[in-house]
């Protein structure tokens, strides 16, 4: 872990919690629906449990997202591990994904530098963003 791209990991954090904090104030006094809550789920390309206790507290302590349970990888099945998130201010689940995935990937670069980044895995189809089957062999999630 490179402690200078960590640092900036921390501070670009530090810049999501203000403007969640923001986007929970500007909802609270504007009429009309607060916001449009879900609950999405993130396979991860975290590894370690460093990196995904890591990541779960960067999503917990971001305003506006809320880690509400966890499920455990499965090295028989190729299943990954996944988290389910609670969002409350995105418009549509790929708007939330993109969000939780831009967090991951910021994350995995700050811990194991720029190069050791695995392509993004979409949920429930198991292939990256060019349509490639995860490069585990997993076809993904199957719930």
């Amino acid at each position: 872990m490179n402690p200078v791209t960590f640092a900036g990991y921390c501070a670009w954090i530090g810049k999501e919690i203000l403007s969640g904090t923001l986007d929970v104030f500007t909802n609270l006094v504007k009429p009309g629906q607060y916001g449009t809550p879900m609950i999405v789920e993130v396979p991860l390309r975290c590894e370690s449990d460093l990196e995904i206790t890591f990541f779960a507290s960067s999503i917990t302590i971001t305003p506006g997202t809320l880690v509400v349970a966890a499920a455990a990888g499965d090295d028989e099945t190729g299943r990954r591990p996944t988290l389910f998130v609670h969002s409350l201010f995105n418009d549509t689940e790929d708007e939330a994904l993109d969000g939780l995935f831009d967090m991951e990937e910021r994350l995995l670069r700050a811990m194991r530098g720029a190069g050791n980044v695995p392509e993004r895995i979409t949920p429930r189809t198991g292939r990256d963003a060019d349509g490639r089957a995860a490069a585990d062999g997993t076809e993904g999630d199957r719930a």
